[in-house]
């Protein structure tokens, strides 16, 4: 075996999974969680009654295939998810999870992102990848293999890693690779833990409060540290290399962290930041907030820029993602205000009018054109009143919008 890639994720398949647990919790996050996916790749207007093809491109040890894979095996349909990943380890621990919750939706293979079109060639309504991009040689050109599979009317939900959240990884990467090069895995995380044990103060990974990977397992100090090809992303470099792919990113998650006016309170500085584009916003915010190890964000071709994503209208639901209505509801009342914990920081947004009458109304079915009604209210003035609520809800990714 040759490809130190593909070596490291045979030795230490990540993220470090037993399938027992399978039992006992599902594992869900961004991007493909479905409803998610739903609002900002398909306008909310899916319906997954109807099969669709899926593409998890380095599935790794099955974080994203699994929940994926289950949330479509609800819907009742026959829904295809490819599962591609480079390494066999990985790919048993994946196996064996999906046997576990007796998952028959899923086809393996095994192989390089790069041979897609001979081992598992498209189209695709929808492909994830996550934490791939960034370990390839020529990103641009895995992503372009991705865009050749790709339906089109599909998207995609991307992870790559954050420059200024992870400062002092690439620094320690440069040391351990002085003091461990030519070693066996297994070695080179001993040494590892033997630096990290004695780094100073003032080292700058040292310093940094955000980056808890290798404190996790040696799967995640690997894969932080020892990596042998691996890259960062700042929002500018992003737009470039999605651009470059004729892709659009239809968002970022969670929206409101690449948000300047998230972090910006003076006025003055509010207005000059809104008088960017929005591009240019997003790369402020990056600055401003300092803590984004990663990037998650859906993206889609570039003629479909403006239909990806849903838009208040009134045959679209409201549904609010991990947080009861009756519960949100009495908070905006009682407090005024909504506050949120993203990466240690703290966020508090003041809560628009109306905005608890309108969050008790939320049951995940009702339209908004009903809400408009039960409220006495013609829909342009409904609207006007449920838009900023829309907008810090989806802002904090709280809600999104569905077909009922």
């Amino acid at each position: 075996m040759t490809d130190p890639v593909q070596q490291q994720y045979e030795a230490y398949p990540y993220p470090a999974r037993d399938p027992a647990d399978e039992t006992r919790r599902l594992i869900t996050g961004s991007p493909s969680f479905l409803p998610e996916l739903n609002h900002y790749v398909f306008g909310g207007r899916r319906d997954f009654h109807h099969p669709m093809r899926v593409l998890v491109a380095g599935g790794g040890t099955g974080d994203g295939l699994i929940h994926l894979a289950q949330y479509l095996a609800a819907s009742g349909a026959q829904h295809e998810v490819v599962y591609l990943d480079l390494s066999t380890a990985s790919r048993a621990i994946a196996e064996a999870r999906a046997k576990v919750r007796g998952l028959t939706n899923i086809r393996f293979r095994t192989g390089s992102l790069l041979d897609l079109p001979q081992l598992a060639p498209g189209p695709y309504d929808y492909i994830d990848c996550c934490g791939v991009l960034h370990h390839l040689p020529d990103p641009a050109a895995g992503l372009q293999m991705l865009v050749d599979q790709l339906g089109p009317h599909g998207g995609m939900g991307l992870m790559v890693y954050g420059q200024y959240g992870r400062a002092g990884v690439y620094p320690m990467q440069a040391a351990l690779r002085q003091l461990t090069i030519g070693e066996a895995p297994q070695r080179q995380v001993a040494l590892a833990k033997a630096l990290l044990a004695e780094l100073p103060e003032t080292n700058e990974f040292q310093r940094n409060p955000f980056l808890v990977d290798h404190k996790n397992n040696d799967s995640g100090l690997y894969d932080l540290l020892l990596h042998s090809q691996d890259r960062a992303y700042t929002v500018p470099e992003l737009h470039a290399l999605i651009d470059g792919a004729g892709l659009h990113i239809a968002s970022f998650i969670e929206p409101c962290c690449y948000d300047p006016l998230t972090y910006l309170k003076d006025d003055e500085l509010r207005r000059r930041a809104a008088a960017l584009s929005l591009p240019e916003q997003q790369a402020l915010a990056e600055r401003l907030c300092g803590s984004l190890k990663t990037h998650v964000m859906y993206v889609v071709p570039q003629d479909r820029a403006a239909e990806a994503v849903a838009q208040p209208a009134p045959d679209l639901a409201p549904w609010l993602n991990g947080v009861p209505a009756k519960a949100l509801a009495e908070t905006l009342a009682q407090r005024g205000e909504l506050a949120v914990t993203f990466d240690a920081a703290r966020l508090v947004f003041a809560a628009p009018s109306k905005a608890a009458e309108i969050v008790a109304l939320i049951d995940g079915r009702r339209s908004l054109g009903a809400m408009a009604q039960m409220m006495d209210l013609g829909w342009d003035d409904f609207a006007a009143i449920y838009g900023p609520v829309h907008r810090m809800l989806t802002g904090v990714n709280k809600l999104f919008l569905r077909q009922p």
